[in-house]
């Protein structure tokens, strides 16, 4: 069974880039430039990566199969896997297309409030281009990163939830070339001796627009995924290795860090329409996604009431420019972001699947327990469970 030519030529642009132009490895290394074993082993891998990348275009791409989409019987078997959840993937595609339109009406909504009158894209115009919320330069970015990290922080703690000691340490990285072009994080060490990081890939820019990025930090940190990955690991009297280590589910864990974003928006730290905007661009993106990764591994058809191609059967070439438009993100981000969904099939939609559970998770224990109801309380028990389907995630959090 052959991956797709797509994929293919992806993954030997970036072994190329790692093995050539951008050698990760080698970089690596010179971090420690007394060790000579080190700098040995850097060559050997930055070699192989170069062998590996033109084998991939030469040798497997010519081979490839030119399809993307890997069928409705596949992509049900990858949706599950991602969610823990079996689902309609009719009707979660339509519920993305609406969910989408809610969002877009939201974000027309702030638009009036950035610039009475504009629309969402001039709005967007004038927040990217607002000096007042722009930085310069990348150690300065990912210095106005840090702070955000640990105002978030030393906020949240006692008061939305109780963060522990080894938590309060999270560093804000810069990512290394070759990589996705969307920011990442990465789990502390099980001791705590290595953070949990952020990584924030720069594409080769050095100005960097705030409105977008403020929502980002709260997805990829606190309370997003250093929240709830470092949590999971302090929890070693609690929870066994491999639930500490190895219990990660796509739908429990993004939609986790989806839902965080739209937390801090209800907790009033996205009282600023440039942030707020920044939110709400965010979840359209998500909301793109269910539709495209969808509708292109499963056939779907544009729904007749779309302005967009109605009734065309969705492709690749159609998903790019429709994903641009919507998600308002930058052209060579959601090119990435398009090869990436082809090529994980079911992840994608993990994302807002995965807040749409955990809302309705939250909306149940406000029913349940009345004026009884304690947010922290609620956080504390689910995020301490560690991670798990979201079909289980339904069951534990009926009994908080």
């Amino acid at each position: 069974m052959l991956a797709a030519r797509r994929q293919a030529l992806a993954c030997a642009a970036q072994a190329e880039a790692w093995g050539g132009e951008q050698p990760f490895f080698k970089n690596l290394a010179a971090q420690r430039p007394d060790d000579a074993a080190l700098a040995t082993a850097a060559e050997t891998a930055t070699a192989a990566y170069g062998r590996f990348g033109a084998y991939l275009r030469d040798d497997y791409a010519p081979k490839a199969d030119p399809r993307d989409g890997v069928g409705r019987d596949r992509y049900k078997l990858f949706a599950a896997t991602f969610n823990g959840l079996d689902l309609d993937l009719d009707e979660t595609y339509a519920w993305g297309v609406d969910e989408l339109h809610r969002i877009e009406h939201q974000m027309q909504l702030v638009a009036e409030r950035i610039s009475p009158g504009a629309s969402v894209d001039a709005a967007i115009h004038q927040l990217d281009h607002d000096p007042t919320r722009t930085i310069d330069g990348v150690d300065e970015f990912r210095a106005w990163n840090q702070e955000l990290i640990d105002t978030t922080i030393a906020e949240l703690d006692g008061v939305h939830f109780d963060i522990a000691a080894p938590l309060h340490k999270c560093e804000a990285m810069i990512a290394p070339p070759g990589g996705a072009a969307a920011m990442y994080y990465t789990g502390p060490s099980e001791d705590f001796s290595r953070p949990g990081r952020t990584w924030y890939p720069t594409l080769g820019e050095t100005r960097f627009p705030l409105w977008k990025e403020v929502s980002t930090c709260y997805h990829e940190a606190v309370p997003g995924h250093h929240l709830q990955v470092a949590q999971v690991k302090y929890l070693a009297g609690t929870l066994s290795r491999y639930q500490r280590l190895f219990g990660f589910v796509s739908g429990h864990g993004e939609g986790w860090a989806l839902y965080a974003e739209r937390l801090m928006g209800e907790l009033g730290y996205l009282e600023d329409p440039g942030s707020e905007m920044g939110m709400l661009a965010a979840q359209a993106m998500r909301a793109v996604r269910v539709v495209v990764d969808i509708g292109m591994h499963c056939g779907m058809t544009i729904p007749a009431h779309e302005r967009y191609h109605p009734g065309e059967t969705w492709t690749p070439e159609l998903a790019l420019p429709f994903v641009i438009e919507r998600s308002r993100f930058p052209e060579k981000f959601m090119k990435s972001e398009v090869d990436r969904y082809l090529g994980w099939p079911g992840q994608a939609i993990s994302y807002k699947v995965g807040e749409r559970v955990w809302l309705e998770c939250r909306d149940d224990a406000k029913r349940r327990k009345g004026a009884d109801f304690d947010l922290k309380a609620f956080h504390s028990y689910a995020l301490d469970l560690g991670g798990m389907g979201l079909g289980l995630l339904r069951e534990e959090l009926a009994r908080f």
